[in-house]
């Protein structure tokens, strides 16, 4: 049917104004499970040190009576060094865009745009911290590097390469872990070998941390009777249990997270205890030399990852990520 003649349309108006909702929609995930499960110290240099140390193994020990007594050698602790490395975002706003109303934000443009920096910042922290990264004490041109999460494991590690197997690092933050030649299907059986890994060397860890799709195929994992699953008689007919969130061993008990940006082919077993951040200098805003007609803001942030002990953790490497 046609539109009667001079009928005062929209499409063509002038004058209409504008539906800007006055929220901004974002998702990007700012979950940070590794960075926030460590514990947080504080360091005086960019070479930071601490020492670990361990019992001898348990040994068959009796003596006859009014035998003399032999003093056992001293075993030294172990010294180890991790760097610390400088984390920035840096934000610059001109002084008519602070003045500006824009929907969605706060009064304050550079208010709006720091607190997405500070987001941006622990991301990238949680990047780098579970990276598979040596320490490194950089140049003048060139950044310090704290040696990431792989770098410090190596007495519980276990690969699923297929073609080959991959190979731990030292466990001193010094190098890398390797990679295998193919990788290979998250089991069971790898999940227990790691577990039982860390309870002999007399860790104890509470948290299993795998990337996305590790952590649905931990809960695809079936048995004929599996202690991943809840049982049925305790879950409402209509729903359909498809998550495994919680695993019990014969170890203990143990949480499972996903991480968003650690290694996806990458699980780990991990006794929070004994891991912290150091930092040498925190978190900190800081104004910018001002040139023109805006201001100039960073957040910077200059810290180092911590092993205490690496027995107490586990890595259960090379794993397929689709």
């Amino acid at each position: 049917m046609a539109v009667p003649s001079n009928t005062r349309q929209v499409h063509s108006a002038i004058g209409v104004r504008e539906d800007l909702a006055n929220i901004i929609h974002d998702i990007s995930p700012t979950s940070t499970p590794f960075l926030t499960g460590c514990g947080r110290e504080s360091a005086d240099n960019v070479l930071f040190e601490w020492q670990t140390d361990t019992l001898a193994a348990a040994a068959t020990n009796r003596h006859t009576e009014g035998d003399d007594s032999t003093a056992a050698a001293i075993v030294e602790t172990t010294r180890l060094t991790n760097y610390q490395q400088i984390s920035k975002e840096t934000v610059q706003v001109s002084g008519t865009s602070e003045q500006v109303d824009f929907a969605g934000k706060a009064k304050s443009e550079m208010s709006y745009h720091l607190a997405r920096a500070s987001q941006t910042l622990k991301r990238d922290m949680e990047k780098m911290l579970t990276s598979n990264v040596a320490k490194s004490a950089g140049s003048s041109s060139t950044a310090r590097i704290t040696a990431g999460l792989p770098s410090w494991v190596a007495s519980n590690y276990h690969s699923l390469g297929t073609s080959s197997v991959g190979t731990a690092s030292t466990g001193n933050g010094t190098d890398t872990a390797t990679a295998a030649g193919s990788a290979g299907a998250i089991t069971e059986a790898g999940i227990k070998t790691v577990i039982r890994e860390c309870f002999d060397n007399g860790g104890e860890p509470d948290t299993i941390m795998v990337g996305a799709f590790n952590k649905q195929a931990i809960s695809d994992l079936t048995q004929s009777v599996s202690s991943l699953r809840t049982s049925a008689d305790k879950v409402a007919p209509a729903h359909v249990v498809a998550s495994v969130d919680i695993y019990v061993s014969d170890f203990g008990t143990m949480k499972i997270i996903p991480n968003r940006f650690s290694g996806a082919g990458d699980c780990w077993f991990l006794d929070f205890d004994f891991w912290s951040v150091s930092y040498l200098r925190d978190f900190k805003t800081e104004d910018l030399a001002k040139t023109g007609d805006s201001q100039k803001k960073h957040i910077l942030v200059e810290y180092g990852l911590k092993s205490k002990n690496q027995k107490a953790s586990g890595y259960l490497a090379d794993l397929t990520t689709s």
